[in-house]
């Protein structure tokens, strides 16, 4: 994913080290590209809820943002085959939008967006797992599948 966008890009990314090497990887393809990058963990975003009581969650407002965008790069560091709480928090949010009839025409515009994914992990590649729960959550809500870029960040001993 190392060539120069031509789209309307978002990079949602999450890692608990907010200056490692996920930002890193991050920071290199925003700089390559004019995109703009939200961090996740600058928001509070509660745990999916059936009730839907959430206070004082970012959520809706940051989701309403990303939908403006045609392209979302989805990046976080590979913990244990799964990504960061916060990016799961964020992916699991979006029932909200699946069970809420006033919301559905929004969740359906994803249908003609598309989705990236930049990890990371101390393994020549993300583990099958990891990229396939990213595949398949994005393709079940209707985006296509672009690419995906790993980087090994085990040093060289």
């Amino acid at each position: 994913m190392q060539q120069k966008l031509e789209r309307n890009t978002v990079i949602i990314y999450s890692s608990a080290r907010k200056n490692g090497n996920t930002t890193a990887h991050v920071n290199s393809f925003a700089e390559q590209n004019d995109v703009r990058v939200i961090c996740l963990d600058d928001y509070k975003i509660a745990p999916y809820c059936y009730d839907k009581n959430y206070k004082n969650d970012d959520f809706y407002a940051l989701f309403e943002a990303v939908l403006k965008y045609d392209h979302w790069v989805l990046a976080s560091p590979v913990y244990w085959y799964n990504t960061t709480v916060q990016m799961k928090s964020f992916i699991d949010r979006i029932t909200d939008y699946m069970d809420d009839e006033t919301l559905k025409p929004k969740l359906r515009a994803l249908r003609n967006k598309d989705f990236s994914l930049l990890s990371n992990a101390s393994s020549l590649e993300a583990p099958d797992i990891f990229v396939e729960m990213f595949k398949r959550t994005f393709s079940y809500l209707g985006m296509q599948f672009i690419n995906h870029h790993h980087k090994n960040t085990q040093s060289a001993a």
